[in-house]
């Protein structure tokens, strides 16, 4: 596989009434090609957060973001653009990070997860800034994340937001 350059081409999902904020490194091909976030069949970010909220688990691009929504996340991706193989977050260079201020001035944000360990790091690396909220690392839903079955996913992903005190929306 070759490297690409490629640029994240929709946009994140959010309104004012937003608490939390998730992030994800970069979208899969998959993703890219759908046009929305985590469209791999195989990824489990959708059914996760079903679980977490005790709601339907959403399917199509417009009931995904009433979803988000409807349970005040905010959603998006660290990169704006970068080079890349595939849908492979190892082979992740040339990053140019998204401008996330500009959820963090409109919506009530009280906690960043970040949905994997590789978009942990780079929000670390290119977006935190002080007087953000704290940044939480959940295990990654991506099908890559084979060590985690969706049980453990829900499980881990519940007790942190309940932790912040964000469930229940």
């Amino acid at each position: 596989m070759e490297y690409t350059h490629v640029v994240h081409t929709f946009e994140p999902v959010y309104d004012s009434n937003s608490e939390i904020l998730i992030l994800g490194s970069f979208p899969s091909v998959k993703s890219r090609e759908q046009q929305f976030y985590y469209g791999h069949p195989r990824n489990r970010f959708w059914n996760v957060l079903a679980a977490c909220y005790l709601d339907e688990t959403p399917v199509t691009i417009e009931e995904k973001k009433q979803f988000l929504l409807r349970h005040h996340v905010a959603l998006w991706d660290v990169i704006a653009e970068c080079d890349i193989e595939g849908s492979s977050d190892s082979s992740i260079r040339n990053v140019v990070p998204n401008e996330i201020e500009r959820i963090l001035k409109v919506a009530k944000i009280k906690a960043i997860f970040a949905n994997g360990d590789k978009a942990y790091q780079l929000f670390l690396k290119y977006c935190k800034q002080d007087g953000q909220p704290m940044v939480y690392k959940l295990p990654s839903t991506s099908p890559a994340n084979a060590a985690y079955k969706l049980e453990k996913l829900v499980a881990c992903w519940k007790e942190q937001l309940e932790n912040e005190k964000v469930l229940g929306k």
